[in-house]
Order: C-alpha cells, then structure tokens, then sequence
C-alpha cells in the first residue's frame, strides 16, 4: 500500500427538518440527498461528488428496494456501485471499515455513505390520522452490508418480553441489583448520567433536544415523560420521533490532494473492529457483561497502539443507559468522563441505524477544531449484540488502515440454555415491568434454575407489578407455571 490509497473523511453533512407540514415535508430519501452534496460542498470542492464510485446507504425505517441507486442518479453518477446495509445500530461504523479497506485496497478511490430517518414526520401523521406518500425506489443494491443478526429464543416471545427497550430495562435492573445499589439511589444515577449526556446535547449545533433537562426532570415520570419499561421513563429511551439525516465522503489521499481539499479537512480513520456476542440474549452468561465488546474496544486500541488515556472524544452507543453502562465496564471507562460527542439517542438524535453516522460527523469536527485529539466511535446492533468500533484523528496514521474482526476470539463457554418449564424455585436476574401508555401492563423476569439455566416468567398481576418497581425483585426465588407465570415464593 502506497500513501495514496491512504482513506481519509473529507466531506460530513447533518440534515434536519422539524416541519409539521406534512403535505410538504421531505422524506428519508431527500434528507439524504441534501446530506449528501452538503457533504461535497463541506469538502472545499464540489465536485469531489461526480468521482464517486460506490454510494452506500444506511438501512432505515423505510421500504426502499435501492435508495443508493436513485441518490446515483440524481446526483448524475453512472455505473457506480449501490449498497445498502441489513438493521443494526453497527452498520454505519462496520461499512466504514469496510469502506476503508476498499479505499485502501485500490477497489475504489471515492465512496459517499448516507442515512436518514423521519421519525418526526411519521409520529405527526400517525397523531393527525394523515397517510405518509414515500417513493418505493425498488430495485436491489449490488452489495448488502451484512453482518450479525441478533437471534431471539422462542421462550422470550412467548413469555411477553419483546422490543429493546423492554429487553434493555432488563439488563438495568440486573446492573442495579450487581452493584448493591438501592432503586432510588440507582434512579439518581442514571438520571444523572443522561443529564451530563444532556449538557453535551446543549453544546452540539445538531442536537434535537438542545434545551436544559435535569436529572429530576429525567427519572420523574409526568405527562410528556411518561412509563416505558422499569425503570425507564420516556426521557431515557432512545429518541426515534426525529427526522435528520447525514453523510460521509471517504477517499483517498491521492484524490484529496488532486482535487486541493485542505489538509484541515481530513480526519482519518486509523482502525476499525466488528464482533458480536452471543446472537440470542437469553444465552449470554451474563446480562451486565458483553465480552464480544469488551474484545472489539481491546483490539482496537492494539491496532491502533493507543492506550485508554490517549483517547480525547468517545462516543459510546447510547440506545439506553443500560448500554452505556455495560460499555463503559466492558471498555474500562468511567461513568462520570464524557461519553458522548453528541449527546446520545435520547438527547442528539441521529436515529436508529443512522446514528453512528451522526457520532462520526461530530467527532470530525471536533477533530477538526482540535488537531491532534484522537476520537473513538462505538457503534452497537441488536441488544448489546453487534458490536463496531472505530478510531479517528487529525493526524496521519503511523501505519495503514487496520481492520480486525475479532469473533473467534470472543469467549463464548459460559453461555447457558433455556429451560421453559422449571420443576423447582428459580433467582430473578433481571425484570422490567412494561406500561401500555399510563398503565403497566406486564411484568417480566429473567431467571436462573439452580443448575444455571435460563428462563422467563411473566406477570399481569397489579400488586407484583407494583411491588416490583418500589422493592428490589432481583434475588428474590419465584415459581413459574407451565403457562409462564410467576409468584414469589418469599
């Protein structure tokens, strides 16, 4: 590899609209062709936009057959490559690795990344009764960015535990209950954790909830805070009712210099990493662990030969508090450092897969205000499932890109088996209870046999659901019914 096939970021875009016009209000595919050439105007050369050879899409909560192939066309490119990634919050980061060893390798010198939601638009029509009219764009990608899909065990279906953020209450409640915390001194914590995300929101010009929310604010239930899963409120789910967009242009130093972008431009990614653990949750040996990620974040620290002190701006995947909290353990970081460079899920935006595209955008400029600085990227798929992360600079490499995916490495022995119908009393490890608007609606429990395996159990009943959120549950033995209901034994 010579020099010029170096990668290096040149071009970043954010998009957003906040219009309740429905009737006029672009759609994900307009963002991201608004991104896209805000990305090639961002470069200092426009035309850096008609040397582009593959275009590749984050995967979003729309029905495009091959949105990469219209932006192509609009944009006026010919025979370029189209790719679109699968679900996961990963995909953006592990289709810059990807994107960087094409680079690297001669494949192409010029790729341009693009995602966006309209999550807003569609929470507005969805009040209003109104009926959305986005273009199909069929067609199929020449490339789909595959990775890791995560696996869900027919046991948690039918047991009533469902989407993330019921699954990712579970995993919270099992941190409360490792570190010996009390459930109001673990509200405290975490509401004081996403208030510092908060305070990064404020601070970030692309943020969606860039005014003031304290802790108190955060952790008290209320009108336009109400109950998701326990012992989340709404302000600490991730944000999906936004519509924003965003970009990237990747290429070579050789076209860089060619088309006379400033050096104070280029951030260059140094390493990326992907694995996973273990695909179905209820086979992990431990929710509060992930050691797929803790292996990610090691090798790309090895890669990139940095140590942890090293590192000047992180952004860890902030779904949920749960998340961050198992990957700042797993990753060696302190919950009271600065996590974010956006301001999370909940606070920046950047919605589901799309919003480590808008992490990477914020960490370039901010790089770019701070030559030097180093910055590292998480990106994570599924429940604490997928794992991509990725490290950035100002400063030219020591080395050539590195990519590493470490999943024969990742320790998989202690993983369990479920069990459906446990014979005697079984631990709660982990329980949400889940609220339909204002009323909880069911309440669930992972739980462990005595000989190790897993199982869930289920409860409609008022009262446990209310003890459950005001006394600790974790510990405590149930049995659990050949239907999958649960009662306490003490």
């Amino acid at each position: 590899m010579s020099d010029s096939t170096t990668p290096v970021i040149v071009g970043i875009a954010q998009v957003e609209q906040r219009t309740k016009d429905l009737h006029n209000a672009k759609e994900p595919i307009d963002l991201m062709l608004d991104a896209t050439r805000a990305a090639a105007i961002d470069t200092g050369n426009p035309s850096i936009i008609k040397r582009v050879r593959s275009v590749r899409v984050s995967q979003g909560q729309w029905q495009y057959g091959n949105p990469a192939k219209y932006l192509a066309e609009e944009l006026g490119l010919n025979g370029v490559e189209t790719g679109k990634t699968v679900f996961g919050g990963n995909g953006v980061q592990t289709t810059v690795n990807l994107s960087c060893q094409d680079i690297q390798n001669g494949k192409f010198d010029v790729i341009a990344l693009t995602g966006a939601e309209c999550g807003y638009s569609q929470a507005n029509a969805r009040r209003s009764g109104q009926t959305l009219s986005w273009r199909e764009l069929p067609g199929t990608p020449d490339w789909t960015i595959k990775y890791g899909i995560g696996v869900r065990d027919p046991l948690e279906t039918e047991r009533g535990i469902g989407g993330a953020s019921q699954m990712y209450a579970v995993i919270e409640n099992a941190i409360r209950y490792d570190r010996g915390e009390t459930i109001p001194e673990h509200q405290v914590l975490v509401s004081e954790l996403w208030s510092r995300f908060n305070d990064v929101a404020q601070h970030n010009p692309n943020a969606w909830l860039k005014h003031d929310i304290s802790a108190e604010e955060i952790r008290t239930q209320g009108p336009n805070n109400r109950p998701i899963a326990f012992p989340y409120p709404k302000l600490l789910n991730a944000n999906n009712n936004v519509d924003q967009g965003a970009a990237l242009l990747l290429c070579s130093v050789s076209v860089a210099k060619k088309l006379e972008i400033p050096t104070s431009k280029w951030i260059y990614p140094w390493v990326g990493t992907d694995g996973h653990d273990t695909q179905t949750v209820s086979y992990r040996a431990k929710f509060t662990r992930a050691p797929g990620l803790r292996k990610v974040a090691e090798t790309a620290l090895e890669l990139a030969e940095l140590n942890l002190s090293d590192i000047a701006h992180f952004d860890l995947y902030s779904c949920f508090p749960s998340a961050v909290q198992v990957a700042a353990k797993e990753i060696g970081l302190d919950l009271e450092q600065q996590l974010t460079v956006t301001g999370g899920l909940t606070f920046g935006g950047g919605p589901l897969n799309n919003y480590v595209m808008h992490a990477i955008a914020r960490s370039v400029e901010l790089l770019r205000e701070q030559p030097d600085n180093i910055g590292m990227v998480t990106g994570n798929g599924g429940i604490l499932t997928k794992h991509a992360h990725g490290i950035y600079s100002s400063t030219p490499p020591s080395k050539p890109f590195a990519h590493r995916d470490v999943q024969t490495q990742v320790d998989t022995s202690e993983d369990r088996v479920t069990e459906a119908n446990p014979t005697e009393p079984v631990q709660v490890e982990g329980y949400t209870v889940i609220y339909d608007r204002e009323a909880p609606m069911r309440g669930v429990a992972a739980c462990l046999t005595p000989d190790g395996k897993r199982t869930w159990g289920n409860t409609t009943n008022r009262d446990l659901m209310v003890e459950m959120q005001t006394r600790e549950f974790c510990g405590r033995n149930v049995h659990i019914d050949s239907n999958g209901a649960m009662s306490p034994v003490n």
